[in-house]
């Protein structure tokens, strides 16, 4: 009976009849095998995707100065083919490196990165008139602002997501200058009551010196900044309401006799305007019901250099 079992043996294996699938030896990933840096040598085809999907879940991270916060990149819409990867690493010789193809949705990483630009941009600040120093105007300084480098900065997450990487990535960013400064700020006036001049500048630098009038003691001219809020060619003189020297007086249209000139420049002082005057014996005094006069000519030429807006500078020297 033994020998009859024995030659039926060695007649299946004769025959190549296979053993049962419980006895066949578990296919592994050949050693030193990596599927986008994760290490998969060694493993069968089940503990090697799920060691990849955990990697490839694991969120990214991104830093801006203090700040640190996570990002998962199935938020980010990006989605890894692991399966085809294990496929490709069970067929890869030893210590093959595999890719890990990986979908990333851009719109979806764009969204984000303007987000982020939402969160962190700043605006630049723009250089501001503080007042007079040393008889030239003085600025506040400008500062420049800050953006997220858009592009630079959806290029680098999606490279981070396609190539598995999670070191820390920083907030790519790029500053925004100022875009008034006081190298470029432009035209100011400064109004020296005293002296009875007025300055016109280009940011520091003094561009032309006027002589004028100003207003009286009983109505000086006030101190302080000031801007430019209204300019007229050819105004007509309207009394001043609720002005005891201007009662019973009534418009005066343009000409010749119009106390204003041909040239007005209104300021955000009350009732306080430069402008021309057919008076110019007045000139050098304090003659005036509070606004600063200038010769007819002198007017018309600053009136050509300034604009709504220019600050209008009033100190007491």
């Amino acid at each position: 009976m033994k020998r009859l079992l024995a030659a039926i043996f060695l007649l299946a294996v004769s025959l190549g009849v296979a053993a049962p699938d419980a006895a066949r030896k578990p296919v592994v990933i050949a050693p030193g095998v990596t599927v986008a840096g994760v290490k998969a040598g060694g493993l069968t085809s089940e503990p090697a995707r799920t060691r990849i999907e955990k990697a490839f879940g694991r969120p990214l991270r991104l830093a801006f100065g203090q700040k640190r916060w996570r990002i998962s990149p199935r938020y980010l819409g990006a989605n890894a083919a692991v399966d085809a990867a294990v496929t490709r690493a069970l067929r890869a010789a030893p210590r093959a490196r595999v890719n890990l193809e990986v979908s990333a949705t851009r719109p979806r990483i764009r969204r984000y990165v303007q987000r982020l630009d939402r969160l962190f941009a700043r605006d630049p600040i723009d250089a501001a008139v503080i007042g007079v120093k040393r008889g030239r105007p003085a600025f506040s300084p400008a500062k420049a602002g800050l953006a997220v480098s858009r592009s630079e900065m959806t290029n680098a997450i999606a490279y981070m997501l396609r190539t598995n990487q999670r070191t820390p990535l920083p907030l790519l960013t790029k500053p925004v200058p100022a875009a008034v400064t006081a190298e470029n700020f432009g035209p100011v006036i400064v109004v020296f009551r005293e002296s009875k001049r007025l300055t016109l500048f280009d940011g520091r630098r003094a561009v032309r010196s006027f002589g004028i009038a100003t207003g009286t003691s009983q109505y000086p001219t006030p101190l302080g900044n000031y801007s430019l809020a209204t300019k007229q060619r050819n105004p007509w003189w309207i009394p001043p309401p609720d002005s005891d020297w201007a009662r019973d007086k009534k418009p005066i249209p343009p000409g010749p006799g119009n106390p204003l000139g041909t040239r007005w420049m209104g300021t955000t002082a009350p009732l306080v305007g430069i402008h021309g005057t057919p008076d110019a014996a007045s000139i050098g005094y304090s003659a005036s019901h509070g606004c600063i006069r200038m010769r007819v000519p002198d007017a018309e030429a600053l009136f050509n250099q300034v604009s709504v807006g220019t600050p209008v500078l009033i100190v007491a020297a």
